[in-house]
Formats: structure tokens, C-alpha cells, sequence
């Protein structure tokens, strides 16, 4: 018998199966490849779940200072579930610049339309007005300061679900 022999034969199998596999490496192993599983069914069922905010439409740009359909911001969306809701304007750094609705009830599948004059502040009173194709929109009236040019994004917190979504994109208030 070598030396090496005689090492192999005192020192046994070091802890291998017949296979040669370490029993803690084969435990790891199954836990990953459970874990992998189990991260794949809940991102199939996180894909065909509904997002709490849908169908978010935005003007991609508008000025207050130019009088027509383009001075003022129209934002609609619509639930998936009923909620109340506090929609508000951000700045490109995330600060709130305009409160447009706090906690409004809305029902769920029907879409919401605003419009923002470009007005910081809290609006305290809003009109409802219809189109001449029926369709309902409400105009907060924001009375601070004119908003500076830039690139905004529209929140919307739901107070029930205690959630906030963030516009998929944003939008340009231009200089006036």
C-alpha cells in the first residue's frame, strides 16, 4: 500500500455519498432550484395581475400661455379596483409641486380625467365639465404661482390599497 493509499483508506470518504457529492452541496442545490421555481409561478402570477393604475394617458407637452386645447395638461386613467385617490404633479427630483384631487372616490374601470393649468399649489375647489362628445372631465383650480418649465410626472396615491404609482412617463410644461 502507497502513502496515498493508506491517507485515502484512514481518512475514509471525507463525508461523500457514492456519488461523490458533498451532502450540503446537494441540499444548497435543491434549495436553489426550489427557490428558482418558486420565483418563476410568482412572476407569472405578478404578470397576469392587474396594475392598480391602467390605460395613464398624458399630453406629452402643453403651455399655460398659449390659449387652445394645448394650455392645459390633460392626464386620464382609470382603477382596478375602487379606491380614493390623491392625484398630484411631481418635479423631475420628486417634490410635489400641485395637489390636483385629495382622496377622490373613484369607481373601478372607468376612466378619470383631469386637467392642470400649470399651477403649483393645492387646488381647493374644482369644476366638472362635459365635451360635446360627453365625456366628463374635472379641472382643479390650482391658484399659486406658474410652475417652471420642465419634464413632470403624475402621482397617484391609493389611500385603500396603500399604494403610490408613479405616470409610466412624463410630460414637458413648456416656458411660456
Amino acid at each position: 500500500m502507497t502513502a496515498a493509499g493508506a491517507v485515502r483508506e484512514a481518512g475514509g470518504d471525507g463525508g461523500r455519498t457514492a456519488s461523490g457529492v458533498e451532502p450540503l452541496a446537494a441540499v444548497v442545490f435543491a434549495l436553489l432550484v426550489l427557490a428558482c421555481l418558486g420565483a418563476f409561478f410568482l412572476t407569472q402570477r405578478l404578470k397576469h395581475t392587474p396594475t392598480a393604475v391602467q390605460r395613464f394617458q398624458l399630453t406629452p407637452s402643453f403651455s399655460p400661455a398659449r390659449p387652445g386645447p394645448s394650455e392645459q395638461e390633460h392626464i386620464s386613467f382609470k382603477l382596478a379596483r375602487a379606491d380614493a385617490v390623491t392625484v398630484t404633479i411631481i418635479d423631475s427630483r420628486g417634490d410635489v409641486v400641485a395637489t390636483l384631487v385629495h382622496n377622490h372616490a373613484l369607481p373601478r374601470y372607468k376612466q378619470f380625467s383631469l386637467r392642470w393649468n400649470g399651477r403649483r399649489g393645492t387646488a381647493r375647489r374644482f369644476r366638472v365639465l362635459t365635451s360635446p362628445d360627453g365625456h366628463v372631465f374635472v379641472v382643479p383650480l390650482n391658484s399659486g404661482r406658474r410652475a417652471p418649465a420642465g419634464e413632470y410626472r403624475v402621482r397617484v396615491t391609493l389611500r385603500e390599497q396603500g399604494r403610490t404609482v408613479l405616470s409610466p412617463r412624463s410630460f414637458t410644461l413648456l416656458e411660456a
